[in-house]
């Protein structure tokens, strides 16, 4: 059952009660359950393929970005976003990840060319927000996040 904040809520609104991160039942009641499915295929996805590597952390962005999970080692490698109805990932590409982006330029989908021209770039690369939508837009945001970083583990796919 949702809450009176769950109902009133819109599609993209973070979760912004900053006093503590949300625990797995917030996350699958303001989630949903395809959202939430994927966040969980994500979060085993890297689990499974970068094995010990990052130990995720809780960091809140702010009332208008709300809680978010963090993957880093030395630097960042990704953030899931979790919102009312959906799920974003925040991949930052450095100069190295932009130059292999643009050399598979037309490997990548539309949507996500049209994102990544439109994409501030900063001193420290190019944010991109991509909402998941589909089990193709998480594979397509694996496949950023394999280029940022090779796997540890040898890649079956999806």
């Amino acid at each position: 059952m949702e809450s009176k904040t769950a109902r009133s809520a819109e599609i993209g609104d973070s979760i912004s009660d900053k006093s503590s991160h949300p625990d797995e039942r917030t996350l699958r009641d303001w989630l949903g359950p395809e959202a939430f499915e994927h966040w969980g295929e994500l979060r085993s996805w890297i689990d499974e393929f970068y094995p010990n590597v990052f130990t995720p952390d809780w960091i809140y962005g702010g009332k208008k970005r709300g809680w978010a999970l963090r993957y880093k080692e030395n630097r960042a490698f990704c953030s899931l976003f979790p919102a009312y109805r959906l799920l974003s990932v925040l991949v930052v590409l450095g100069r190295a990840e932009r130059e292999k982006f643009e050399e598979r330029r037309y490997f990548w989908s539309p949507p996500l060319v049209k994102q990544y021209d439109e994409s501030r770039t900063y001193h420290d690369g190019k944010w991109m927000t991509i909402p998941i939508l589909s089990v193709d837009d998480r594979v397509e945001v694996t496949d950023l996040m394999r280029m940022k970083r090779p796997t540890l583990t040898p890649f079956r796919g999806l």
